[in-house]
């Protein structure tokens, strides 16, 4: 049976008719795939056109509508006089009519692990700026634009009286870029947006570290919580993240007789596989080896409360520095810098990707330095 297409009227706020394709009988949405008997164009007659302006744009319009009707009917019927070119247009508009913030979400939850929480805070914000709805159609550089502006401006899901941090503002509108990368790929945008976006500047962020002195105060001072203490130590010796050690079983640690300890794992932050060497004063804290699949370090914990006893720790010892968790990891980068240990050597232990990760630390050193020399000032 033949699908008959009609365009019909639907009039709307602000004087106006909107213009629709009826079908009969109903065709498969091009998005669900449900039956559907209206497809809305997007255009729109001035309802009771009077001046000969408004008279000639309902004219147009109209010309342009049943081009379109006629487009979708002989598509719909004769598929076969329809050129490729004017299927792939097709195929464009109706990918264009289709939510943009839907498909955003859909990456979104194909992320684990913190890669998951960050993509969802970003689709918040986006959720928020849009109110749910964007067209692929509607995304131009303008857009990106504004939501740029808006990340920069609006306030802290997490806290009312404040901002959004820069490296925060970074990391999300970096979400929004690879999703219309994505979408570039995928087919549901005809250019390549993302390479005509630039991107926000990343502020560069306060990385607080221990001095030898510190840590060996520090190894001296009793802590409310031994394992969190061992923990803390254990980062600062290895480079370690949380997760990391967290996540340590002693499947992973290994002895090679004549080159020490090492720990054969794969990061949980950049999936790579590592074997890094670890010292004797390291594997020391470990105490008694237990079963392969056994965690090292079982049941640590890392939270608002468990905090407070590492900030007492911190103060127990006379460090008045703002130290967390990840600070340990930071004194091992700048301690083996500062004794001499070469930068490349020290971005593979920390498992970086790139060097340009480890740089900062080089500057804390260079920083550290011009420190020290200015504290000598003779009276002349």
């Amino acid at each position: 049976m033949a699908t008959k297409v009609k365009l019909r009227e639907k009039k709307i706020s602000g004087k106006r008719q909107s213009l629709y394709l009826d079908f009969y009988p109903a065709i498969p949405h091009p998005k669900t795939g449900e039956p559907t008997r209206r497809e809305f164009l997007g255009m729109y007659l001035i309802d009771k056109a009077k001046n000969t302006i408004d008279k000639q744009h309902n004219k147009e319009t109209l010309q342009l509508a049943e081009q379109i009707r006629q487009k979708r009917e002989n598509y719909l019927n004769k598929p076969e006089i329809y050129t490729g070119y004017e299927k792939e247009q097709l195929k464009i508009k109706e990918q264009g009519e289709q939510n943009f913030v839907a498909y955003f979400k859909s990456l979104a939850d194909k992320r684990k692990a913190s890669n998951y929480d960050n993509w969802v805070s970003a689709y918040n914000y986006l959720e928020t700026f849009t109110k749910g709805k964007l067209k692929f159609a509607d995304l131009n550089e303008k857009f990106c634009n504004d939501f740029k502006e808006y990340l920069l401006t609006t306030k802290s899901n997490k806290s009312s009286k404040t901002t959004l941090a820069q490296n925060s503002v970074v990391s999300y509108f970096n979400k929004l870029k690879a999703a219309i990368k994505q979408a570039y790929k995928d087919g549901y945008l005809n250019t390549d947006l993302n390479g005509k976006i630039q991107t926000v500047k990343q502020a560069e962020t306060q990385r607080n570290f221990l001095t030898i002195e510190e840590l060996n105060s520090l190894v001296k001072t009793e802590c409310n919580n031994p394992l969190l203490k061992r923990a803390a130590i254990f980062s600062a010796l290895t480079g370690l993240r949380f997760s990391d050690i967290k996540n340590l079983v002693w499947g992973e640690l290994e002895y090679i007789e004549g080159n020490g300890y090492f720990i054969k794992f794969k990061q949980q932050k950049t999936k790579g596989v590592e074997m890094m060497p670890i010292s004797e004063q390291a594997y020391s804290l470990l105490g008694e080896r237990k079963e392969p699949t056994d965690k090292v370090f079982e049941g640590l914990n890392y939270s608002a409360y468990e905090n407070r006893h590492l900030a007492k720790w911190i103060g127990l010892a006379g460090i008045e520095k703002d130290i967390t968790f990840h600070c340990f990891r930071h004194t091992f980068a700048t301690l083996q810098l500062s004794k001499g240990t070469d930068i490349y050597t020290v971005s593979k232990m920390l498992g970086h990707r790139e060097l340009k990760a480890t740089q900062i630390y080089a500057k804390i050193i260079d920083k550290t330095k011009r420190e020290a020399a200015d504290k000598i000032k003779l009276d002349f």
